[in-house]
C-alpha cells in the first residue's frame, strides 16, 4: 500500500508556530510581501534577513507534537514490519519539527528554514544560527546567499515526484491545511484512485472531495487515525 500524507500549518500551529493568519506573533510585525516574495528580497535583502533569523530562533522555543510522532510512527511500522507498505510525508511547512520527531521519507515542497541558498550557484548550506547580506557561499564564496523558502510567484519544490505519488497512491491524508492555497489544495483531485482523509480542525474549503473528514485537533485526531490504521493491517 502507498500512502501519501499532506501537512500543512495547522499541524505546526499545535506545537506553538504562529502562522499567516494568526493574530500575535512575529507574522503581526511583518509585511508578507516584504519578507515572502522575491521583490521583497530585492528591495530589503537585510529585513528578509532579519524575519528569517527570528523565525529560526522562534522554531528553538518549540518542540514536535503527538501528531508529528504519530507519523514518524507510523513509517517506523513499515520499516518494522508491523504495517506494510510505504509512506510518504509531504509538507507545506518550513520547520523541521518532522524530522525532530524522525520522520525521514519528507518532502519539503516549500523549502526548509534552516537551510540556505546561493543565488549565484544554486548552493544549499544548513543553518542553524542567524543569516545576513555578509553571508557567504561555502562553494563559490560569493555574499548572495537567500532563505532556501518558496516565496510567493515561485514554483513549490519537488513537484514531479509529488505529483507521480499521487497519482499513484492508495490513500491520500490531508491533515492541518486550509484547502485554499494551490497547488496543494489541488492534491486530492490529483489522487483520484485513492481513498481520501481529511484530519482538520474544521472542515477545509475542499472537504468535500474527501471520502472521509475527520474534525478535531491533529494532535488527538492523527495518533488515533494512525493506531487504528497500523492495528487493521497488522
Amino acid at each position: 500500500m502507498r500512502v501519501v500524507v499532506l501537512t500543512g500549518a495547522g499541524i505546526s500551529k499545535e506545537s506553538g508556530l504562529e502562522t499567516f493568519r494568526d493574530t500575535g506573533g512575529i507574522w503581526t510585525r511583518y509585511n508578507v510581501d516584504d519578507v515572502c516574495t522575491p521583490e521583497g528580497f530585492a528591495r530589503n535583502p537585510a529585513l528578509v534577513h532579519q524575519f528569517y533569523n527570528e523565525y529560526r530562533d522562534r522554531l528553538k522555543e518549540v518542540s514536535p507534537n503527538a501528531a508529528h510522532k504519530a507519523l514518524a510512527e507510523w513509517e517506523k511500522a513499515s520499516q518494522d514490519g508491523r504495517w506494510q507498505g510505504e509512506l510518504l510525508v509531504v509538507t507545506q511547512n518550513i520547520d523541521d519539527l518532522h524530522e525532530r520527531a524522525g520522520s525521514k521519507n519528507l518532502l519539503h515542497m516549500h523549502g526548509e528554514l534552516l537551510k540556505l541558498r546561493c543565488v549565484s550557484c544554486g548552493t544549499i548550506e544548513a543553518i542553524v544560527g542567524h543569516s545576513s547580506q555578509e553571508t557567504k557561499c561555502p562553494k563559490c564564496e560569493k555574499k548572495a546567499m537567500r532563505p532556501h523558502i518558496v516565496w510567493f510567484g515561485e514554483m513549490p519544490l519537488f513537484m514531479e515526484d509529488i505529483q507521480t505519488a499521487l497519482i499513484s497512491c492508495d490513500l491520500f491524508v490531508s491533515i492541518g491545511t486550509s484547502g485554499t492555497v494551490y497547488p496543494a489544495a489541488g492534491f486530492v483531485q490529483l489522487a483520484r484512485t485513492a481513498r481520501k482523509v481529511e484530519i482538520n480542525k474544521d472542515p477545509s474549503s475542499g472537504s468535500s472531495y474527501f471520502d472521509t473528514v475527520l474534525t478535531g485537533v491533529a494532535t488527538q485526531r492523527v495518533p488515533e487515525f494512525v493506531e487504528s490504521f497500523i492495528g487493521h493491517y497488522r
